[in-house]
């Protein structure tokens, strides 16, 4: 295909990748698909509902925990469409608008989910570390300026990036590599100058992905030798069982994002099948596993459920 002029760029639109081979398969994997998003979108919207209406639950904690359940609902709603598209055979096709927009939210949410994150490391950092002032640290005010912080930075910082992607010329075959849209997918089909892009990119995982891991475990390590000072060892096993579900909430979003950066860095022989499903557990698996997660580790969470649905009986 031709370079096209920046007046026509607009009228471009992609092909996104379903599960290449499997094309007469789609109607079956329809159905385990449309249940997974029915999970990812009831789990999270029953947390929020959870952490709204019981008194108890108002706690910083849990204020940071309704941050993560409305980010993983918001991943879930902006790739919606494009993945059960593709598996109803409602369209392949995506155009470049769409597709920006679609960019912005997949990395600027996974952004967000990694400061959350990071934002429940220091929660439960200030909760073992220093319980006598854990209200006085963690109010209200400075959660909502926490808050406020953690949504400026995962999309403000992208905006730059991704606003370029407008103005690139793409003349290789407008082919997807998964059933949503991504930055480096764009880049990869871009025939303009994308160093400020790339580079901009990989600065930005740094600062950010990067970063908020290694505090994370900087902040484990602090919680690690502040709890086996405590003597009595019931007290050391309780302390560290309030950090279980952050533990496996951070394990759940990294080993996915780990495994699509090796997929695509030394997977280029590998089936474009293992391309897509690795694209389709990064956007799906955190999302699905935080609420299953949290209601099952948190007992106020799990009591508040049980009560719920005693009720119903």
């Amino acid at each position: 295909m031709s370079v096209q002029s920046d007046s026509k760029v607009n009228n471009f639109t992609f092909l996104l990748t379903g599960f290449p081979g499997l094309e007469q398969e789609y109607p079956w994997l329809s159905i385990p698909f449309s249940c997974i998003y029915a999970m990812v979108l009831s789990g999270n919207c029953l947390v929020l509902h959870v952490i709204r209406t019981e008194p108890s639950l108002h706690q910083p904690m849990f204020y940071f925990l309704a941050m993560l359940a409305l980010t993983d609902l918001c991943m879930g709603l902006s790739t919606v469409h494009t993945v059960l598209g593709i598996l109803w055979g409602l369209s392949q096709e995506i155009g470049l608008d769409a597709c920006i927009a679609q960019t912005f939210f997949v990395h600027g949410l996974s952004c967000m989910e990694s400061g959350v994150l990071l934002a429940m490391a220091f929660d439960r950092f200030t909760a073992i570390c220093n319980p006598l002032r854990y209200t006085s640290i963690l109010t209200n005010t400075r959660i909502i300026n926490m808050g406020v912080a953690i949504i400026g930075r995962s999309f403000l910082f992208i905006t730059a990036p991704i606003v370029r992607l407008k103005f690139f010329h793409y003349c290789r075959p407008h082919i997807l590599s998964h059933s949503f849209c991504l930055h480096q997918d764009l880049l990869r089909l871009a025939c303009s100058d994308i160093r400020f892009n790339s580079f901009y990119a990989l600065a930005l995982v740094i600062c950010t992905l990067f970063l908020d891991s290694v505090l994370i475990l900087i902040s484990y390590v602090l919680i690690l030798h502040s709890v086996l000072t405590i003597a009595s060892r019931e007290e050391r096993f309780k302390s560290l069982q309030t950090c279980v579900s952050h533990i496996c909430a951070v394990l759940v979003f990294y080993i996915p994002i780990i495994g699509l950066t090796m997929v695509h860095r030394f997977g280029k022989h590998l089936s474009p099948v293992v391309h897509v499903l690795m694209g389709n557990i990064y956007i799906l698996f955190p999302p699905l596993m935080n609420p299953i997660i949290y209601s099952v580790k948190t007992q106020q969470i799990r009591s508040r459920f049980q009560r719920w649905f005693t009720k119903q009986n």
